[in-house]
């Protein structure tokens, strides 16, 4: 009875880990964490497709390499024992051994660092050819994001727990105006700050920048697919970091222009804002 009890409750808790598991691999979600996630958010740029790539290339050889020192372990432990070596060798030095463990990790640091070079410059290099420009400037708490070509800015907000229940959408990751962008376009995210250092990240798409005051940073994307991809603040920037997030809505060409007419209208106020550097409010003329 103890032992089928026992077996019961083992069954149980696997099934209560597998299950939500097997779930979030069936069933991946797009742009945002989701409870009993494996491994990153799912890649919707070739930024973050590389990304992944690179992490899985990576835990392969880690694995090999894991399970290597782990069968000398046992080989050392089983084989070379008190029980069946009474007397310990006199051996001190072994030229071929002491070449190998060192010329072996400088070349799994080269295999690792050439694809690894290879990504940093992918992600740092913006194409030439850009589609859309961003600039997005961090204030405490929020993020103020202007469209240099089209004339207008607004700022983003996060959207207060009975907002978000509302709306059906995250609570600290959803915000009240989204950033819009194409879908199949070049973006590039001009990122800078007003007060302290803040950081621009967005997982799904597979960029993260420092915000700097009095320093202009850049970044690229281009999102293979709608939706919306959520992010946040990954600089520790006071009180309020936990309240600083980042929603990217990617749009079809047809809903992109739709929603560009609107915010035409809804948000160029050129010369009816004065943004205050030193304490980052915005102060109406």
């Amino acid at each position: 009875m103890l032992v089928r009890n026992i077996l019961k409750g083992v069954a149980a808790a696997a099934t209560a880990v597998v299950l939500p598991v097997a779930e979030v691999l069936a069933n991946p979600t797009t742009g945002q964490p989701v409870d009993w996630q494996l491994g990153f958010q799912r890649a919707v740029t070739p930024v973050m497709e590389a990304i992944d790539n690179l992490h899985f290339y990576v835990l392969i050889l880690i694995t090999v390499i894991s399970l290597f020192v782990l069968a000398l372990l046992l080989l050392e432990i089983f084989r070379f024992n008190q029980k069946r070596y009474q007397e310990p060798s006199d051996v001190t030095h072994n030229a071929v051994l002491e070449v190998l463990w060192t010329a072996v990790p400088i070349v799994i640091l080269v295999v690792m660092a050439v694809p690894s070079f290879k990504l940093l410059y992918y992600q740092d290099t913006v194409p030439e050819q850009v589609d859309l420009n961003i600039k997005a400037t961090a204030y405490q708490w929020f993020w103020t994001y202007e469209y240099p070509d089209e004339e207008f800015e607004f700022d983003a907000f996060k959207l207060e727990p009975e907002e978000a229940e509302e709306k059906g959408e995250p609570y600290l990751l959803a915000t009240d105006t989204r950033v819009a962008v194409p879908v199949g376009k070049v973006v590039r995210v001009q990122v800078t700050a007003a007060d302290v250092i803040h950081a621009w990240a967005v997982p799904a798409l597979g960029v993260k920048m420092d915000a700097y005051p009095g320093r202009l940073n850049e970044l690229w994307f281009q999102v293979d697919e709608p939706g919306v991809y959520y992010g946040q603040c990954s600089e520790l920037c006071g009180q309020g970091h936990a309240f600083m997030p980042i929603a990217v809505e990617a749009m079809t060409e047809a809903n992109y222009e739709a929603w560009l007419g609107k915010a035409r209208e809804e948000y160029a106020r050129a010369g009816e804002k004065v943004r205050v550097a030193d304490s980052g409010l915005s102060v109406a003329k």
